[in-house]
């Protein structure tokens, strides 16, 4: 984990399930977020960005397929991550 950028770091130690937990759906979904909310702020600013608009849609899809798998696995979980990262379902 070194030479990762503070921000992410703080959000894996967040939603890290054990120490040195980077694969779980919880920290996937909560780094997800974050690519998007930067994704989505750039595009704000940079409205003609059509490939990074693509992007935005491929990490929109790759967070929703995580989740559906993370509901279908435990919905306890998936109900405290979204309450936690406050998404809508």
């Amino acid at each position: 984990m070194k030479n990762l950028p503070v921000d992410k770091q703080k959000i894996i130690e967040q939603f890290a399930q054990r120490k040195g937990d980077t694969g779980s759906p919880e920290v996937q979904v909560a780094l997800l977020s974050h690519k998007i909310s930067k994704l989505t702020g750039h595009l704000d600013e940079n409205k003609k960005d059509n490939h990074s608009r693509r992007g935005l849609l491929k990490v929109v899809a790759k967070r929703r397929r995580i989740l559906n798998y993370l509901q279908k696995i435990d919905g306890k979980r998936y109900k405290k991550l979204i309450g936690e990262l406050s998404l809508k379902k």
